[in-house]
């Protein structure tokens, strides 16, 4: 009985098949964040955490071929989580979300941090797209 591994045969050299790095970067982005936003006084590192994890998911579906650029959906992903955060703060303070920044509730703070993480996404991904793209020495 013959085992196989499981690569590409080209030409009779075998090569090995193309591991993707970014399920790694999505399942410690969502785990930074959770630790973030779960323990209090670690508001910096939930916004770092769900940024690596949007920043990934939008890699993985551009390394996919599922989207020609991975800055529109990096923008969209910032998006929902602007609309996250401001879903938080309006389950705590209603309307004048102004007034929050003077509440000290720990959900307000992770509301926030929600939001600035889907702030700096939806940048990111305006950047990438009029910046990173608008380069001609940029691969496609």
């Amino acid at each position: 009985m013959e085992q196989r591994a499981d690569t590409d045969t080209g030409g009779g050299v075998e090569t090995p098949k193309k591991m993707s790095p970014w399920p790694l970067f999505v399942a410690v982005g969502l785990a930074v964040a959770e630790v973030g936003i779960v323990m209090e006084g670690l508001y910096p590192v939930a916004v770092a955490g769900l940024l690596l994890f949007v920043g990934s998911v939008a890699g993985i579906v551009h390394e996919a071929g599922y989207v020609a650029r991975p800055w529109k959906l990096l923008g969209a992903l910032g998006a929902l989580l602007v609309l996250a955060g401001v879903g938080v703060l309006y389950s705590q303070v209603g309307t004048d979300l102004l007034s929050a920044l003077a509440s000290d509730s720990v959900v307000v703070v992770r509301g926030y941090a929600i939001l600035g993480a889907g702030v700096i996404a939806v940048f990111g991904g305006f950047a990438g797209r009029f910046v990173v793209d608008a380069d001609p020495s940029v691969p496609e």
